[in-house]
């Protein structure tokens, strides 16, 4: 027997609640809806375009608003809120909070020790909001969106959630680098940053903690320390040693970064965090003492 399927069209009316007025008439009438499609279009007057996306779309989307917001902070006609192109000086530094005597003469030096605690709280607020029931409402959405909203699971109320939450820790990182650098300017902010912020966890482990804050320092460590020697020309007596100059740094480290994604696909430590590493340590140690005490 064939299936008949009815389709119904409805004009909604462009004002506030003019969906719900349509869906309470299709509720009264006891119509059951099992696909709904919208084709919305907006005559004469400007509207402001919200979309509800979803994995590479949202994060596409995310970058390009992002480098919106970078464009306008630039604009001149701003220039007077938000300095423009020009850098923004006149705020406190790490030094501010070192103690001086009456002479000026530093007695306490704070500047070393607050950017660490401020960074240690930070981390300590995202291991409690990780073990909370908001987080573990995060990871059930990261891991499956279809399976968390069957769950009961509010998506657009967690995700709007999670870009407050994850805006606020990256303006405390961005106002820590300024309190660095001495100035903040839109220009530095650029999509490549985010690229390297985004590498990094992915190095460190997406869903670790203490994998990012590894990565972190190795992927520093790494593109300013340890290698920096391969950008100096270098000679061996009258011998030129091929390839080092500068600039080939970038690529030797581009090639580690390379080869550490290939072999290590969830990252250095996975989902895990250190205390996870040192029980399972702790347990293999007891376990092999446990062998020789019955050997014995």
């Amino acid at each position: 027997m064939a299936k008949t399927n009815h389709v119904i069209c409805i004009a909604v009316p462009n004002q506030p609640a003019g969906l719900d007025k349509a869906l309470a008439v299709i509720e009264e009438n006891n119509i059951s809806i099992e696909y709904m499609y919208s084709l919305n279009y907006i005559i004469g007057n400007k509207a402001l375009m919200v979309l509800r996306l979803k994995s590479d779309y949202l994060a596409i989307a995310t970058l390009g608003f992002a480098e919106i917001i970078r464009a306008i902070f630039q604009w001149d006609r701003l220039g007077p809120v938000t300095n423009g192109a020009n850098a923004l000086k006149s705020f406190p530094t790490f030094s501010s909070f070192n103690i001086e005597n009456a002479n000026g003469e530093v007695v306490l030096r704070l500047s070393t020790f607050v950017p660490f605690l401020l960074v240690a709280v930070c981390i300590g607020i995202m291991v409690l909001l990780i073990n909370s029931t908001y987080g573990r409402a995060f990871k059930a959405i990261r891991e499956d969106e279809v399976a968390a909203e069957a769950m009961g699971i509010n998506l657009a109320k967690h995700k709007r959630m999670a870009f407050c939450i994850s805006s606020f820790f990256a303006g405390v990182g961005g106002g820590l680098f300024a309190m660095f650098a001495n100035q903040a300017q839109a220009k530095t902010f650029t999509t490549s940053m985010t690229y390297e912020i985004l590498l990094i966890v992915v190095i460190g482990g997406i869903g670790s903690i203490s994998g990012s804050c590894i990565a972190s320092f190795l992927y520093v460590a790494a593109s300013e320390w340890w290698l920096r020697f391969l950008d100096t020309e270098t000679y061996i007596g009258a011998f030129k040693v091929p390839f080092l100059r500068t600039g080939f740094r970038m690529v030797v480290f581009s090639i580690i970064i390379m080869i550490v994604v290939l072999f290590f696909r969830r990252g250095l430590m996975g989902d895990r965090e250190l205390s996870d590493v040192a029980r399972s340590l702790r347990a293999r140690l007891s376990g092999k003492s446990k062998k020789k005490e019955a050997a014995k």
